[in-house]
């Protein structure tokens, strides 16, 4: 007799990241994972190793330096922040806490996978609300809210559309859906939007009992290795958090990583000006080329294909890989007609967008 798994589990696409190797000798630029290309902070760099030494001691569970650290660049309460191994696992913990059978979970049509995945590891039902022109729709979102729906999931900006829909709109949601549905804002792009009507969901946290924030360390501060991430919430869903996250969740060495990080602010500047500047440019020679770029205020770039096979996303994906280049097939995602494409290193970025020209050109010629 074989285990019984608790139903439900083995109904879940289990999470696939991008691809990070190809075969063969050269470089290969990956484009697949929205990483930062400038990587991490040197100072950061400097404070995880000097931790080598201590590897054999445990960390303080509490992330008090952390905590401090990061309450601070939003002028919070360090008790209202939970860290923990990556923003995934907060998400995780946060749906582990508040739905399960019989319960409903509400985000975007596009949102980031681990929504959906988060829901039906506990059993509840993962709802998708449409989206317009690849944008969170506010008036789909609460059409879909029902007496069942526990939590409401936003990725502001979202990946992959890399499209936001501003701090009047997360309002409205906010002001929109019961009391008793927690909203989670996912801002884990946050630090490259520099839109006057943007907000990462911190005021709205700051002012009611049903909204949390979470972020990361994997991308501007290019820390993704150590799986770092952290949300601000209000006082009783903090100590809820607190309650069912693992007791050393966050590793000393990170946590050192972490604060360096937030303390070396011109490094993330480097990195914003490096988007500010790669984005915009490859958009451009995406659209010139008659491809379609989707506006993003995001490290990363969704580029549509047409239906033609010759100049499918599928035919651009393996064309761009015999170019010795990865980037990501959005299938998953319900838009099998595109490639996200981060926005890596000078050379890459060239590299991609001379790739993609021959692409359409090679099309033309057949």
């Amino acid at each position: 007799m074989s285990l019984a798994v608790r139903p439900g589990i083995l109904d879940i696409a289990a999470y696939v990241p991008g691809e990070h190797a190809l075969p063969g000798e050269g470089p290969v630029y990956k484009m697949s994972s929205n990483e930062s290309p400038l990587g991490a902070s040197p100072a950061a760099i400097e404070a995880y190793r000097a931790l080598c030494d201590e590897l054999h001691r445990y960390p303080d569970g509490g992330a008090t330096a952390l905590r401090t650290a990061i309450a601070a660049t939003i002028d919070a309460d360090p008790g209202l922040i939970v860290c923990g191994a990556g923003s995934d696992e907060l998400l995780q913990l946060l749906t582990r806490a508040y739905a399960g059978p019989g319960d409903e979970v509400l985000y975007s049509q596009h949102g980031f996978l681990v929504y959906p995945i988060a829901a039906q590891s506990v059993g509840a039902t993962p709802v998708a609300a449409p989206e317009k022109n690849l944008k969170t729709d506010v008036d789909a979102l609460l059409a879909h809210v029902t007496p069942r729906t526990k939590i409401c999931f936003v990725a502001e900006p979202n990946n992959p559309t890399g499209s936001y829909i501003g701090a009047a709109e997360l309002k409205r949601l906010r002001d929109g859906l019961p009391e008793s549905v927690l909203l989670v804002v996912d801002a884990a792009y946050a630090e490259y939007v520099d839109r006057p009507d943007y907000s990462d969901g911190t005021d709205l946290v700051k002012a009611h009992d049903n909204v949390v924030m979470s972020r990361t360390f994997s991308k501007i501060h290019g820390l993704a290795a150590l799986r770092l991430g952290w949300a601000f919430c209000p006082p009783a869903v903090a100590d809820v958090l607190n309650r069912i996250r693992g007791p050393f969740n966050t590793p000393g060495p990170a946590m050192a990583a972490g604060i360096a990080a937030i303390a070396d602010t011109a490094h993330a500047a480097k990195a914003k000006a490096h988007n500010d500047r790669w984005l915009p440019w490859l958009s451009a020679r995406v659209n010139e080329i008659g491809l379609k770029a989707h506006p993003s205020v995001c490290n990363f770039l969704l580029v549509q294909f047409p239906k033609d096979p010759k100049l499918s996303a599928d035919a651009a994906n393996d064309f761009l890989k015999s170019r010795r280049i990865l980037p990501r097939k959005m299938g998953a995602y319900g838009l099998p007609d595109c490639l996200r494409i981060t926005i890596a290193e000078e050379p890459a970025v060239k590299a991609c967008a001379q790739a993609l020209a021959d692409f359409v050109n090679r099309a033309a010629t057949q």
